[in-house]
């Protein structure tokens, strides 16, 4: 019986990975928000996924907060059918994580979506390239730092998804 069948809560990994787990807090119609160091990311996905039960990940999702870059992942539970949260503050001027495709292959597309808009780059990414924008743009839309520019400023390029 996996995790989340039997009633394991995601505090079960702060035994498994006492330095990594920054924090669990409530966040009401889910099993909580799950902080976490970059660093134990693709070790955690493999534990929440194998121990806890959630085997789909629903979403991947970039957050620019201006000093610091959030990735929020939500990830089902069929078993426990809940959503259980997994959070991450990387720094901007290098924001990088690994890439959850290994655990969850459906992190792929958001995955690039995330690092398109946001700059938030996936190590080990198996397609890391344009998926909404033309290719070769060279802005992250949704930063905050972004400004809009005048269409004759832009070249826009060929787009192949």
């Amino acid at each position: 019986m996996t995790g989340a069948a039997s009633g394991v809560g995601p505090d079960r990994l702060l035994a498994r990975f006492p330095q990594g787990i920054l924090g669990i807090d409530p966040f009401p119609g889910t099993a909580g928000r799950l902080r976490f160091d970059p660093a134990i990311a693709l070790e955690l996905f493999r534990e929440v996924r194998d121990t806890l039960g959630y085997t789909h990940l629903a979403m991947v999702a970039g957050i620019d907060w201006v000093q610091t870059r959030e990735v929020l992942y939500a990830v089902w539970s069929d078993a426990g059918r809940r959503y259980l949260l997994l959070s991450a503050q990387l720094p901007a001027d290098h924001p990088h994580i690994e890439s959850a495709t290994a655990v969850w292959p459906s992190a792929n597309w958001h995955e690039r979506e995330a690092w398109e808009l946001v700059d938030i780059s996936f190590d080990h990414h198996p397609d890391l390239r344009n998926l909404l924008l033309p290719t070769g743009y060279q802005f992250h839309p949704l930063l905050r730092s972004f400004k809009l520019h005048e269409p004759e400023e832009l070249e826009v390029k060929v787009r192949d998804v």
